[in-house]
């Protein structure tokens, strides 16, 4: 089935960047669809942004974040990220890398306050 770690959340003030990172293994990393989500307590998941496989050229973002966040990976070190800029308080939430084949992170969590 593979596994997926997420990494590089923490604590930022409004307006900052952050980048995460998620490492896949056990799969064919490059041949599938990925994508970020976010949960805060309480909440349904929200899809973030996704991204293609292979090249990755295609690309969809939230409403939410369209502008602000990037999507990219790197099939060669079977790496995924998420680099957020001009963050807000409502993206305070727990992210998680999921792939094409249902595979879900343990989860970063991203936190956004002064």
């Amino acid at each position: 089935e593979g596994q997926l770690a997420e990494s590089g959340g923490g604590l930022v003030q409004p307006g900052g960047s952050l980048t995460l990172s998620c490492v896949a293994s056990g799969f064919n990393f490059g041949e599938y669809i990925m994508s970020w989500a976010r949960q805060t307590p309480g909440q349904k998941p929200e899809m973030v942004a996704f991204i293609q496989d292979g090249a990755g050229t295609w690309k969809k973002y939230a409403d939410s974040v369209q502008g602000r966040f990037e999507i990219s990976r790197d099939n060669a070190k079977n790496t995924l990220y998420l680099q957020m800029n001009d963050l807000k308080t409502e993206d305070t939430a727990m992210y998680y890398c999921v792939s094409g084949s249902g595979v879900k992170g343990q989860g970063t969590q991203v936190t956004v306050s002064s």
